[in-house]
């Protein structure tokens, strides 16, 4: 890894004061920060280096891989250039077999206790940890060994993060998550299945700008991306609230983009970003795609099942409102008839006391 500071090697490349700027206040975005803090990442960013960054690939399916390769705030191609040292990943580099294991040893001693290790997929400890294996290396072991060098630890992906789908009743393989075996370095989760990829490199972003881990939410994830449910932010919400429900996925309220929780959408308990950051550069989304959402992101959303049940009733606040109003509307004319009734008889003259159980009772 060279010396050279990101704002000497974007100046190498070409890349203008404006273009970085542009940057840092993407950056300042995506991570839910205030303008003001624009020339404060700039500055942070412009004396930073290059940290050399470990992914190792365990029981997964690549689907992470495949979504870091489509972020597009940053690029891929700038994240490993310009912000990054990817030094090992199975999929990426160009190197095999012997080569790629010595990347990783020398990456490992070069930068030792500076280094960010990245892990997708969970780990197995059926069998000694033997269903799995890198060069003759089981996952169990090649973790444990790069994980005591790293200065913090980023599990991408539900697999990683939570156990997913490896982990699944009966789990076969004693498949388990990250930080159930590493418990003596800072770990962020970043879960999805796969995992949204401005939010992996989000978090790199996070490290490189601030030295640190972003805020974290009790399930170790960052509360930036991870701090609101599907439901909070889903721009079908206000159908929900108005108890407008599609029931089936293609009848006249599906139709209409309506309320999907009927049909098992699970994003009143499912937290991420995906309403607001999307995919595919900010194109869509399952929900928008008119699926609902299976709560990827959530420990255990396998075993969990009912895709495509609903949680419970609904139990809409517009709904509540509306027969509450509604019972104090019966009630209010309730008490006006009978309280005419009283005035013609003389009662209100009187000042007789009207109470609630006898306006329930007369009316």
């Amino acid at each position: 890894m060279d010396d050279l500071t990101l704002s000497e090697r974007l100046r190498q490349r070409g890349v203008s004061r404006r273009g970085f700027m542009k940057f840092c206040a993407a950056t300042a975005s995506m991570m839910a920060l205030p303008p003001l803090m624009i020339p404060k990442i700039a500055a942070a960013l412009e004396k930073a280096r290059r940290p050399s960054v470990i992914w190792l690939s365990f029981q997964e399916c690549t689907g992470c891989t495949e979504s870091l390769t489509r972020s597009h705030a940053p690029t891929i191609e700038g994240l490993i250039f310009d912000h990054i040292s990817l030094d090992y990943h199975h999929t990426l580099q160009a190197a095999a077999g012997d080569g790629a294991e010595h990347a990783r040893e020398a990456a490992m001693k070069e930068n030792w206790g500076k280094y960010i290790l990245v892990v997708d997929g969970s780990i197995p400890l059926g069998e000694g940890g033997n269903y799995s294996a890198i060069a003759g290396i089981s996952n169990l072991d090649m973790l444990k060994e790069v994980a005591e060098g790293a200065a913090a630890v980023v599990s991408v992906g539900t697999c990683a993060a939570f156990g997913g789908l490896p982990m699944a009743k009966p789990n076969p393989t004693g498949a388990v998550a990250v930080s159930d075996i590493i418990k003596d370095k800072p770990i962020v989760n970043v879960p999805g299945c796969p995992p949204i990829p401005t939010v992996i490199t989000g978090v790199l972003a996070h490290f490189l700008t601030f030295g640190r881990l972003p805020e974290l939410d009790h399930l170790q994830r960052p509360k930036v991306f991870f701090g609101q449910s599907i439901h909070d932010r889903c721009y079908r919400r206000p159908f929900y609230e108005r108890g407008q429900f599609a029931e089936t996925f293609d009848d006249e309220g599906a139709r209409k983009g309506w309320c999907l929780f009927k049909l098992g959408c699970k994003g009143p308990t499912t937290y991420n970003a995906c309403a607001t950051a999307k995919w595919n550069e900010g194109t869509s989304w399952p929900v928008e795609a008119g699926h609902g959402c299976i709560g990827c992101s959530e420990p255990r959303f396998w075993d969990a099942g009912g895709f495509y049940q609903a949680l419970s009733v609904p139990h809409t606040k517009v709904g509540e409102t509306i027969l509450t109003a509604g019972a104090a509307g019966l009630a209010i004319g309730a008490a006006a008839a009978v309280l005419n009734r009283k005035r013609k008889a003389g009662a209100v003259e009187n000042r007789e006391t009207i109470t609630v159980k006898d306006l329930t009772k007369e009316s």
